[in-house]
């Protein structure tokens, strides 16, 4: 579980294909001294285990059906990657809750620089609507972020100057494609809403005594 508040931008030092799956170095920019194997990170919003590191650089594998739901594989050697260990019961919960599983990959519509902020303007495909809400909070390439407003076609997010300062978003142009997961929370009520979920959890309260 994280929070979307990237401790750092990383840079992808090495991919090695093997099968279907793809091996990736990731240099963190931090020391991973206290850090074990076996440890989650999220590299752009892609939650992913540790499997070796050294130094600043860690090692993890993205299955196939990771490449098949993220931008991952669309990434190049040097590419910069946002980065973001585990969230731990002392941390400071500073963005919401993230889990590191991207629900599905959008588009860049559009950016406009206002005032000091960049404005961005991401596609949502209409299946997807129902979990953005304005002024909700929705994880792109990991960065937790408020939606500013939402249309039929997409949504837009501002990055303050501190934001941009500290991901590569300021990056991003027309036509690239980004990370998105949604609140769990909506996924959640809008599972327990199902008439099937209902009736389960109408038995359980029943059980229990509630009703």
């Amino acid at each position: 579980m994280f929070t979307g508040i990237i401790e750092a931008l990383g840079t992808l030092k090495a991919i090695r294909p093997g099968g279907t799956d793809v091996e990736l170095d990731v240099d963190a920019g931090f020391d991973l001294s206290n850090d074990n194997l076996g440890d989650s990170i999220a590299v752009s919003g892609v939650c992913l285990t540790v499997t070796r590191k050294a130094g600043t650089v860690f090692t993890a594998l993205a299955s196939a059906e990771t490449l098949k739901r993220t931008i991952l594989g669309d990434l190049k050697v040097g590419a910069r990657v946002h980065v973001e260990r585990a969230l731990t019961l002392s941390s400071r919960l500073g963005g919401h809750i993230v889990q590191g599983h991207v629900d599905t990959v959008a588009a860049v519509l559009g950016r406009q620089q206002v005032g000091g902020s960049l404005r961005l303007r991401i596609s949502l495909e209409s299946q997807y609507q129902k979990y953005v809400i304005e002024k909700g909070s929705i994880a792109i390439n990991g960065v937790s972020l408020t939606v500013n407003a939402i249309d039929a076609n997409g949504f837009e997010v501002n990055l303050i100057p501190h934001t941009a300062d500290c991901t590569s978003l300021t990056l991003l142009k027309p036509g690239d494609r980004v990370n998105l997961e949604f609140d769990v929370v909506g996924k959640y009520v809008e599972k327990l809403l199902k008439p099937d979920a209902n009736a389960s959890l109408a038995t359980l309260l029943k059980n229990q005594g509630f009703m």
